[in-house]
């Protein structure tokens, strides 16, 4: 189901805002920070989960201050839904993964299934580790069995969310700040 221009405008005018662009700068500064301190010596390379994470990968890349290879993959079970259903695999990492530091960087750790099929993916791989950074963690007891975030900029409470990455219905990724859609 595609918005009709004069509903995404609704969506966004009416939508509770979370947290604003300082707060979400703020948090990505820290997650830098803890990512620097971790990772300045681990030669990683940096995995963005495409649509979501590319607008977080985009502001928090240039804050690390180490060196590091960085590519994209996309899986998704979402293709505009409001809820997931199987995985489609619609670009898998090509890099020699053996024996390296790998990070993934997503927009939201919700429910993790996507997650921990990628995560899994790069363990069979050869990934020395596998790290998750998400601007993102949603706070609730759905998560996937073992699905965890090592870097996370906040924790957001359980509703449907949208900027930064996140969509409602393919819009609004494009914002800095993080809206919950009103009566979700």
């Amino acid at each position: 189901m595609t918005l009709e221009l004069p509903e995404a405008h609704t969506i966004i005018d009416n939508a509770d805002c979370l947290h604003g662009e300082a707060e979400v700068v703020a948090a990505l500064d820290a997650m830098a920070a803890a990512m620097t301190a971790r990772l300045a010596s681990s030669n990683p390379i940096v995995y963005t989960i495409m649509n979501g994470g590319l607008i977080v990968a985009g502001h928090l890349l240039p804050r690390l201050r180490f060196p590091l290879e960085c590519s994209y993959l996309h899986a998704t079970r979402y293709r505009q839904e409001t809820s997931g259903g199987a995985l489609n695999w619609k670009v898998a990492p090509t890099d020699d993964l053996r024996g390296r530091s790998v990070v993934i960087i997503d927009d939201i750790l919700d429910e993790g299934h996507t997650l921990a099929a990628v995560i899994e993916y790069c363990k069979r791989q050869g990934a020395k580790e596998v790290l998750v950074a998400v601007l993102v963690d949603k706070d609730h007891d759905r998560k996937a069995p073992g699905v965890s975030a090592d870097f996370v900029g906040l924790k957001v409470e359980d509703r449907f969310l949208f900027g930064c990455g996140m969509d409602y219905q393919g819009y609004w990724r494009n914002t800095l700040a993080i809206y919950a859609v009103k009566g979700l």
